[in-house]
């Protein structure tokens, strides 16, 4: 039998879908292989399904679980069945609360008992009861030895007559797990298998019972005690569940709980992840735009299908939250800190700061906050409304404001004269010029304020063929900006290759997209021209030994060429001026002043560290010291078991395509929702699957609360959950060191 057009199988309506079953019986009565055949009935039907097992102490007659689990749809869902609708008994004697924990009023209880069901329905009326006497049965036809007879064909027949399912899908089940000969078992089972709805009266048969012989069934003998072979004494090491650190989270220079905001996302929504990604995080949706994402880069999903998609995950939260920040309360002491600068490191600092309820007060020269993503970063890339978002949530911190000033060293020195501290975080002023014959002729601009005049309305006019000197954002961005302001054509002079830029590599393929051409491998060496730039001189560019930054090092040879150029927009970077900043036991730098990593995350981040030394030091403390996890505690692609995850390609973000993408609209238009945060491993961070449990072959790890026991009287320490875990979020220690 198939699906319906209403996609529920030609099922009775009594069974809900999705359906999970929960089988309990004893080692050696088949009660895995009855959840297999339960499950394989439902398959025959043209359903999903699911099946497996749980062992417990490795013995005859041990209590064991076993699970199937049925829908419309691929179950993705690998836990433990805890609220069973249906519930298959293979030995009476079991029957307890454990047995029927999680199973709701009017769940169904099939029986294997020589009793019939008054003995249990009447104690138990809340729930559906069906009882047949498997065991005689299977006797009878000779399943099984005299000593242990097994029940679980015998009692999938009676369980889908309970259930109304087609005997028609019974011979079907058994004949696809090779059991047809015990097809005459499940069909005396099928016809005496009695049944009671629940908190009625008499039991209803289904057909008249078979008496049942005067011989007291060989599971009604066995009494379940406890192993009592304790292992404990001769273990020399055992499992611990310990967090290991999650290589995106180490790659955040912003210091960002990457899988702690996903996982959030995932199990608890926007608002959940937003708690999270809040405490360190104080422009979601900038960064979610703009950043060049190493988490991505490190993210161990990499190696299997795809990284997870972090930055479009952050996006999402910050496009998608409350944009009004709580004002937190006042701290014990609280502290009057000045910022100078409103870039990404000013922004991160004074966000810190009066998270902990300090007073913070930006001065910005320009008349606007944002300071480089503002003027520096294209609107189609980054919508100032956007901006204005992130930036409503630090002020709505009690973060005050002045813009129109820019301070020199003497405004500085009068600041921290009346303030605890002052942050510095002016960015990088000073601009890197092309040292070159012809630099100064007309034409020749500099990109970071080429790219400033065009946010302030000031944009020159471009026409023919423009070229840009960099492989940086500075310069993808001078790039697109001028096809967008209509120059023919655009090509990036770079001295090193594709794999070298620093650009982030995502606007570099929509650069290309769009139409700029990447000359890779070139110097300009000198810029032609008759009272105006007309070409530039490029010359080849071999690449040596690695610098200091890792890179190759460039090495400029005599080969030349001349290629046509209307304009010639300079990106070579910039650098900071020192010179307005002050010598103060109170003064503190920040961002790119400071560092000069030259990302927005690495701003925030260090935005964030200046905070903290502020703060320590206003307190007499010692600079403190971020943890820096160490190679041995990150969890590597080799630590993460993909066989327990479905192959899932990544959520690509949907983008305006064409002659539409070249205007100043957002190009990027990001994810189409959070589903994306499902694919995260959480490596290193136990998310309660349950793998540890059903692979233990002791059954010494049990569920407390929202964590997980180790009965150490029992462990072998034999570290097969630790193997097992999918993620590393455990550990095998030696014993000494466990204790």
């Amino acid at each position: 039998m198939g699906v319906t057009e209403t996609g529920r199988a030609s099922i009775p309506e009594e069974i809900p879908l999705p359906l999970e079953v929960r089988v309990h019986g004893r080692g050696g009565q088949g009660g895995v292989t009855c959840a297999k055949l339960i499950a394989t009935i439902y398959a025959e039907q043209g359903l999903h399904v699911q099946t497996f097992g749980d062992y417990g102490s490795e013995r005859t007659g041990a209590p064991i679980r076993a699970f199937a689990r049925v829908d419309t749809v691929p179950i993705r869902n690998h836990n433990k069945v805890y609220r069973p609708h249906h519930l298959v008994v293979l030995d009476a004697a079991l029957l307890g609360d454990d047995v029927l924990d999680g199973a709701e009023p009017g769940a169904v209880v099939l029986l294997n008992t020589a009793r019939g069901l008054e003995p249990f329905a009447d104690r138990h009326g809340r729930f559906r009861f069906a009882a047949v006497d498997a065991t005689a049965i299977a006797r009878r036809h000779g399943i099984g030895t005299s000593a242990v007879v097994i029940i679980n064909t015998t009692l999938a027949g009676a369980y889908a007559r309970a259930m109304g399912l087609p005997w028609e899908a019974v011979e079907r089940a058994f004949a696809v797990q090779g059991l047809a000969r015990d097809l005459p078992a499940a069909r005396e089972a099928w016809d005496a298998v009695v049944s009671r709805a629940a908190d009625e009266g008499e039991a209803a048969p289904v057909r008249r019972a078979v008496p049942a012989p005067n011989v007291i069934g060989i599971a009604e003998h066995v009494e379940d005690l406890p192993n009592p072979l304790r292992t404990g004494s001769w273990r020399t090491q055992m499992p611990l569940y310990l967090s290991h650190a999650a290589p995106c989270n180490a790659g955040c220079p912003a210091g960002n709980d990457v899988v702690g905001f996903v996982q959030a996302l995932a199990t608890g929504g926007v608002e959940a992840a937003a708690r999270v990604l809040f405490r360190t995080q104080p422009l979601p949706s900038v960064c979610g735009r703009v950043c060049p994402a190493p988490c991505m880069s490190a993210c161990n999903r990499g190696a299997y299908d795809g990284a997870v998609h972090i930055r479009g995950l952050e996006r999402w939260i910050g496009d998608h939250v409350d944009a009004e920040g709580v004002r937190p309360p006042r701290a014990a002491n609280p502290r009057r800190v000045a910022v100078v600068g409103s870039g990404p490191a000013g922004l991160g600092a004074a966000f810190a700061l009066a998270s902990l309820g300090h007073d913070v007060e930006i001065f910005e020269g320009e008349s606007c906050l944002g300071g480089v993503l503002r003027t520096g970063i294209p609107a189609y890339r980054l919508p100032e409304e956007v901006l204005d978002r992130d930036i409503g949530r630090i002020l709505a911190l009690g973060v005050t404001a002045r813009t129109g000033t820019f301070l020199d060293a003497a405004a500085i020195a009068d600041l921290a004269a009346t303030r605890d501290a002052v942050i510095v975080a002016a960015g990088l002023q000073r601009l890197t010029g092309l040292e070159a014959p012809g630099v100064l002729l007309p034409g020749v601009l500099q990109g970071i304020r080429f790219l400033d005049d065009v946010k302030r309305g000031a944009a020159p006019r471009l026409a023919g063929h423009v070229v840009v000197a960099g492989g940086g954002n500075t310069a993808v961005d001078c790039a697109r900006t001028a096809l967008r302001l209509g120059a023919a054509s655009v090509t990036i002079a770079y001295r090193r290759g594709r794999k070298e830029m620093p650009a982030i590599g995502p606007e570099v393929d929509e650069a290309v997209a769009e139409g700029v051409k990447l000359a890779l491998h070139r110097q300009p060496v000198r810029v032609l021209g008759e009272g105006r730039v007309q070409s530039l001189e490029l010359a080849e560019v071999e690449l040596g030994e690695p610098d200091a930054s890792g890179r190759r090092r460039p090495v400029v040879t005599g080969r030349t060429a001349a290629i046509p150029c209307d304009a010639l927009l300079l990106a070579l970077g910039q650098a900071a001026d020192l010179s307005i900043v002050p010598a103060l036991p109170n003064l503190f730098t920040a961002g790119d002043m400071a560092t000069g990593d030259g990302t927005v995350t690495h701003a925030l981040g260090s935005g964030r560290r200046a905070a903290a030394r502020v703060l320590a030091s206003l307190d007499g403390e010692p600079d403190p010291v971020l943890p820096r996890p160490d190679l041995d505690s990150l969890v590597a692609p080799a630590h993460v078991r993909f066989s327990h995850f479905h192959v899932e390609p990544p959520h690509a973000e949907r983008h305006r395509i064409g002659a539409h993408a070249l205007g100043f609209d957002e190009v990027n238009r990001g994810l189409d929702g959070p589903s994306e945060a499902s694919r995260c491993f959480s490596c290193g961070a136990c998310t309660h699957c349950d793998t540890c449990m059903l692979y233990c072959p002791e059954g010494v790890i049990h569920r407390v609360g929202q964590g997980y026991r180790v009965d150490e009287a029992f462990c072998k320490g034999c570290g097969m959950c630790v193997a097992e875990c999918p993620r590393r979020a455990m550990a095998m220690v030696q014993e000494a060191s466990a204790r």
